[in-house]
Formats: C-alpha cells, sequence, structure tokens
C-alpha cells in the first residue's frame, strides 16, 4: 500500500522508453474496451497515479521529487508518449518490468518500484495494466535523472539487494484457505504492495520475509505505519469485518481514522474498489493478525517527570481535546475516534500521535464520507512541553498501555514535512 503506497526510504522507479511497439490483443470473451476498463480498475488497486504523477503534474507524466536517504529520486513518464513515455513497449516488454523488475533490454530497476510485490501479479492483470495505460494521453515530458550519491548511483548494486530480498514469482494461492482470503492476499501482498511501507526497511533498504507486514518507520516522511499483524498496533484480529472495511473504503470506521499518508491510499486507490474486493483484504488481513494480548497494565509511573508531564498534559487534554474526544476518550465515532483504548495511540512508537497534535490533518474525502471531519494543528498553540504532555497523558489514561514521550521527541518532530 504506499504509500500505505508511497514508497519512501528506497529507490524510485526509473523507467525509460524502449522496446518494440506492438498492439495489445483482447482476449476471447473480452472486448478491447473491457480489458482497459479492468486495467484502469487494477492501476487504481495498485496506487500506480500516487507515484508516477507531480504535484500540479500531469497524471503518470512522472516528475514527481522523493527525497530518500540515498538522495532525490524523481518518478517516470508511464504515458504512451513514444520518445519519453512507454509507447514503443510491449505487453511483454511491461511485463518483464513488473514481473522480473529489470529493463525490457534487461537492465536492472532500483526496487522503490515495487517489482518484490509486483512479480505476484498475474500475467493477464499486467497485459490490462498495460492496455489502459496505452490508451491515456500521451504526454511528451523527459524523465529527470536521479540525484543520488555515490554508491548508490551504481545500478549494479542492486543485483546484491536482489539476492537477499527478491524472490521472482506469481502469487500461488493456499488450498487451506477460501477463494476470498486467497483473493485478499493476492491484492494486499501483489498490487496493493502493502509491506513497502508496513514492513521494517533495514539499513540496505530491504525487508526479510519473516518481518513482513510488522510495521516500520517510513524514512523522510516521519511517519510509523503501524504492524498488520500485531493486535498490540494495527492487527485488525479483534476487529469486525465491517470496521475493517469501512476503513478501507471511506477512511473513517468505528475502529479508527486514517490520516497521513494510509489517507492518500485510500484516496488514490482504495476507495475505487469493489465491495467484494474490499472484504477479501478485510477477511486476509484480519486472518494475518497473531494473538497478541494487550500488556498488563502498569503498576507505576515511569518516572518523575513523566509523571509532571502527565499531570500537565491532563490539563491540555480537558482544555484542548475533550470537546471532540470525550472526558473519557471515547470519542464520536467515526468522525472523531476513540483514543481510550486506540492501538494507534498505545505503540511502541509516539510518532503519529505526535505528529496529529502538532500538525492535524483531515481522513481522505471519499464517497462514503464526503465531508470530512479534521483535526487542528496545535504546533502553533502548544510548546514541544505541552505536546509531549498531552500526548503522554493520551498514551496512559483510560486504561491505555502507552508510555510517556519526551519534549525532545516533539521538537524533532515539529519541523518534519507535511506531506
Amino acid at each position: 500500500m504506499r504509500s500505505f503506497s508511497q514508497v519512501l526510504g528506497l529507490f524510485f522507479l526509473s523507467v525509460v522508453a524502449g522496446g518494440v511497439a506492438d498492439a495489445q490483443q483482447p482476449t476471447a470473451g473480452h472486448s478491447a474496451s473491457d480489458i482497459v476498463k479492468r486495467g484502469e480498475y487494477l492501476a487504481r488497486a495498485g496506487d500506480c497515479i500516487a507515484c508516477h504523477t507531480a504535484p500540479e503534474g500531469r497524471t503518470f507524466a512522472g516528475g514527481r521529487a522523493m527525497p530518500t536517504p540515498f538522495g532525490t529520486l524523481y518518478s517516470s513518464n508511464i504515458t504512451p508518449d513514444r520518445e519519453t513515455g512507454i509507447g514503443k513497449w510491449t505487453a511483454e516488454d511491461f511485463y518483464i518490468t513488473m514481473h522480473r523488475g529489470r529493463f525490457p533490454d534487461g537492465g536492472l530497476i532500483y526496487p522503490a518500484m515495487p517489482f518484490a510485490s509486483y512479480t505476484k501479479v498475474k500475467r493477464e492483470d499486467s497485459d490490462a495494466i498495460f492496455a489502459y495505460l496505452k490508451s491515456i494521453p500521451a504526454v511528451k515530458q523527459q524523465n529527470r535523472e536521479h540525484d543520488l550519491r555515490f554508491p548508490y548511483n551504481n545500478r549494479e548494486l542492486i543485483l546484491g539487494w536482489r539476492t537477499l530480498f527478491f524472490t521472482e514469482g506469481q502469487y500461488k494461492p493456499d488450498p487451506t484457505k477460501s477463494a476470498e482470503w486467497n483473493r485478499g492476499a493476492y491484492l494486499v501482498e501483489g498490487l496493493g504492495h502493502c509491506g513497502m511501507c508496513h514492513s521494517p526497511i533495514n539499513a540496505l533498504g530491504g525487508t526479510s520475509q519473516s518481518e513482513a507486514f510488522k510495521g516500520g518507520l517510513i524514512p523522510m516522511q516521519h511517519w510509523y505505519a503501524p504492524s498488520l499483524t500485531s493486535n498490540r498496533e494495527a492487527g485488525l484480529g479483534d476487529w469486525s469485518l465491517k470496521d475493517i472495511t469501512d476503513l478501507l473504503k471511506t477512511g473513517v470506521s468505528a475502529r479508527g481514522v486514517v490520516y497521513g499518508p494510509m489517507a492518500e491510499v485510500v484516496y488514490n486507490s482504495l476507495q475505487y474498489l469493489t465491495d467484494e474486493d474490499t472484504r477479501a483484504m478485510a477477511v486476509y488481513l484480519k486472518g494475518i493478525a497473531e494473538p497478541t494480548p494487550r500488556a498488563p497494565a502498569a503498576t507505576t509511573l515511569p518516572s518523575t517527570e513523566a509523571s509532571l508531564l502527565i499531570s500537565l498534559g491532563k490539563t491540555v487534554y480537558d482544555t484542548k481535546c475533550a470537546t471532540c474526544h470525550g472526558a473519557q476518550g471515547e470519542g464520536k465515532p467515526p468522525h472523531w475516534p476513540p483514543l481510550a483504548g486506540n492501538q494507534s495511540i498505545e505503540m511502541e512508537s509516539a510518532v503519529n500521535p505526535i505528529r496529529m497534535v502538532l500538525n492535524g490533518g483531515y481522513p481522505p474525502g471519499t464517497e462514503g464520507n464526503p465531508r470530512p471531519y479534521g483535526m487542528p494543528p496545535f504546533a502553533g498553540q502548544l510548546s514541544d512541553n505541552e505536546v509531549a504532555a498531552v500526548v503522554s497523558y493520551i498514551r496512559t489514561a483510560w486504561g491505555n498501555r502507552g508510555t510517556a514521550v519526551s519534549a525532545r521527541d516533539a521538537n524533532e518532530l515539529r519541523s518534519a514535512p507535511l506531506d
């Protein structure tokens, strides 16, 4: 899911035009227009627009700047322009890119293009996406060179990354699971590439299989993508299917609200999925949650400093937060989420609650929630001590099992980028 579809902290896809043109042939029982329509749907599921469209830029024309720990990278033009886009590519060329993570000529592609997930995509789905991209208006826009520091500008190093982190192969259904579960797994693990954000990224820009979906900080953007397996974080084992599908489809549910990068994923991608596909994803996500019980309540506060912060935090909360979130953190779902018993509040990482207090935000405007209620920013009203105090309070009040945070934690995130 990028963010839960923008892929940060890795290298960004660099695609150049090449190959030989061919016409996309309709398969038996499907007209060319049917294939294009299906391809558009699948491109939405893959959230292609998020990376390949720059702010205020032409759709799929690339040029989106992406600062990373390795330098700044720029997304590529995937419109059917023959000189600057993919207009000369064949369906086979496109499939090689998706499935193998290589250019049609065999050249290596940086793994920010999530080919480690896209390799699972079926050939007929790849062909449909290609047919859709060939149908959109061509935009003549040269791809911008990446600005990578040495040695990351040496593509040959990708061979080592591939050896460690890439296994080529189409998704194979699990015969012990239902068709619905397998459809959800195909979408989450493949086109949705949710693991790209919701898995820890190591110093080499990769994730081991054993760590898949266990959560991680999104570098350079300073948001935390919570674990999808641990019920102490975003694991959905004790959520109802309705709560999960509501969150995916509309961005709000009785259990929580999406903000930050995940709001973009819902806005650009997930809201357009069919009810059947959204439910399938929910079934899969609920199924991979591990039975991780909540930790026992702490009997003492971590320190004297934490005690003072939490005392101040209650005062700040009662003044600034209780009107919407309730005196006891009960909230007013779905528009103002509950804070008592909220997994996103109790996680080991306090990055997200600190950012929400500082910067505020809105869930995405979706068909199911066209006029979302937002949270105002408090960076201009609260000091670092007050931000730390109120976050510490909501992480420990009403039976919450979080820990206190410091003024330094708040200060470090005060200048974090807003997107």
